[in-house]
């Protein structure tokens, strides 16, 4: 799990710009992050539940907490993707706006709680076509 919040504050770190939301109402974040995770039949039951409880380590960390209000604008957006084969790709929870502690431990959860979405072969380059077309 220290691993994963280390990735994210490297991710953070990498990406900060002023970014405009998709969609109806646009605000400037510092950070636009799409989360593309491997569902695909090489991920067991355990593996899968660890990349999970890793998201959910990551976002209550208080220290990714800081990383995120200390950003110029102090929002990031972000969504959870899920991708197997290349017809098994599916944005889990899309865009989500995280300020603060509350905001990020809701996605957290979501992101948790949400079943599994697909068992099918491996095609990384769907789930990576699929968040740049989000």
């Amino acid at each position: 799990m220290r691993l994963c919040v280390r990735a994210v504050l490297l991710v953070w770190c990498l990406a900060i710009a002023a970014v405009p939301i998709r969609g109806a109402r646009a605000e400037a974040v510092d950070l636009l992050l799409a989360l593309v995770t491997d569902v695909s039949r090489s991920i067991d039951d355990q593996e899968y539940a660890l990349q999970k409880q890793g998201y959910l380590a990551a976002f209550t960390d208080p220290r990714v907490v800081a990383a995120i209000r200390g950003g110029a604008i102090g929002r990031m957006v972000v969504s959870y993707i899920e991708f197997a084969g290349a017809h098994e790709v599916k944005t889990v929870i899309g865009w989500t706006v995280i300020h603060d502690a509350e905001t990020a431990r809701s996605f957290a959860e979501a992101v948790h709680a949400a079943p599994r979405t697909a068992w099918g072969r491996t095609a990384i380059s769907s789930g990576i076509q699929h968040a740049m077309q989000e």
